[in-house]
């Protein structure tokens, strides 16, 4: 069981999920309670830190940070006490999470899980600090960014071998679209890993993408659902054969994106390369790649990054000018996306057609299109984004199919 920031944000939520906890150990159950930092405490450790540095050390900053989930944690604890559980807290250390070093982003490379498991042995309910780890060369306390105490709770799953990993959030479950934006969204009842995977990439924020890697790869069977309501969410789980293949089962969108075209790019074997190499050396994530056809030795090339990580990209490009002997780089920091995913895009054509129609009738331009056998993402302009999934919504009529697998 995983509780966001909003479902321990002060006392009485913190009392409510122990109640929550405490009920699924009356029942028959092991727990292992994942918690993250109260409310906004994270971005108070982070302003504070700011107020000494400009620029803080990486090192020091995980052990700032980390201290938000283990105050959650121990409170959690005392709540289970009181209402008559043994329940014992541990930080991501003492519970054996191994990190590489990449401090205020590191990713697991183990779990060593004995002492949760002696701790559950022993009938005690075992409550785990998210979002953190030790790394695994230099005992240091690092942190896995953001989404990283979904993260430790389905890494937890897989180690523990749990027959399901409950995320608690402050939504009833994963929807067709935003339903801030699209008012007529609805829950989808169960979706497959590889949908949510595409999902959380291309935007929607119910799941951290690495917590739905970890899922996929290790076939943990996830259910995200209501801190505050009792009701069914929705499963995430791997395809079976006799599961409803919706052919298109939800939209994502982003907003905070850019995107990035070097002209004159020379045209040949290793430039790609050396370019991508550059990005990869500053920590940039690349998304949508788009190369046109070459002419006189020269093409142009068109990416885009995170709208935070622009400038920095830029910077990192103009570094490697006078090996790539590029003409110009240019920028685009008005852009958003837009996605269909859906299992039964496989074996169902013309999807892409029929969006691509959709956005043409509402004037809506596209500047770059990428694929995969799941999805189909469009990159227009961050004016357009809530238009566009409005009428894609309508247009594939996901409110009527996501009632239609609720009755399967």
């Amino acid at each position: 069981m995983k509780f966001g920031g909003s479902s321990v944000a002060d006392a009485e939520k913190i009392q409510n999920v122990a109640r929550r906890i405490a009920a699924a150990k009356e029942s028959g159950d092991d727990v292992v309670a994942v918690v993250s930092a109260r409310g906004k405490t994270t971005d108070g450790l982070v302003a504070l830190a700011y107020e000494i540095s400009d620029r803080p050390d990486p090192r020091e900053m995980d052990m700032l940070l980390s201290t938000g989930e283990r105050i959650s944690c121990a409170l959690m604890a005392m709540a289970l006490q009181d209402l008559g559980h043994n329940a014992e807290s541990f930080t991501g250390s003492q519970a054996g999470i191994l990190t590489d070093g990449a401090h205020t982003k590191a990713r697991i490379v183990e779990i060593r899980a004995d002492r949760l498991r002696e701790s559950l042995d022993s009938g005690h309910i075992v409550l785990v600090a998210g979002f953190q780890g030790m790394s695994i060369d230099d005992k240091n306390v690092t942190t896995l960014g953001r989404g990283g105490s979904d993260t430790t709770a389905v890494a937890l799953a897989a180690a523990l071998g749990a027959d399901v990993c409950e995320i608690y959030t402050d939504v009833t479950g994963v929807f067709t679209a935003d339903p801030r934006i699209e008012s007529g969204a609805v829950k989808l009842p169960r979706i497959t890993h590889e949908e949510m995977l595409e999902m959380a990439a291309m935007g929607s924020k119910v799941l951290a993408l690495r917590s739905v890697e970890f899922a996929r790869n290790y076939d943990v069977p996830l259910h995200v659902r209501s801190s505050f309501q009792l009701d069914e969410g929705t499963w995430i789980i791997k395809e079976t054969p006799d599961m409803e293949q919706a052919i298109v089962s939800g939209i994502a969108h982003k907003s905070d994106e850019a995107k990035i075209t070097i002209t004159g790019v020379r045209d040949q074997p290793g430039i790609a390369a050396t370019i991508f190499t550059a990005l990869a050396d500053a920590l940039i994530n690349v998304d949508t790649i788009i190369q046109n056809v070459g002419i006189d030795g020269r093409a142009d090339l068109s990416f885009t990054v995170p709208l935070d990580e622009l400038s920095r990209a830029i910077d990192a490009l103009e570094a490697a000018r006078d090996t790539l002997e590029f003409d110009q780089v240019s920028s685009d920091d008005q852009i958003g996306k837009v996605t269909l995913v859906g299992a039964g895009m496989k074996s169902n054509p013309g999807i892409a057609a029929k969006m691509f129609r959709v956005l043409s009738e509402r004037d809506i331009n596209i500047q770059m299109i990428d694929t995969s056998t799941i999805r189909i993402t469009v990159v227009i302009n961050r004016r357009d984004v809530e238009r566009a999934v409005r009428a894609l919504h309508d247009a594939f009529d996901l409110a009527s199919e996501a009632a239609r697998r609720s009755n399967v």
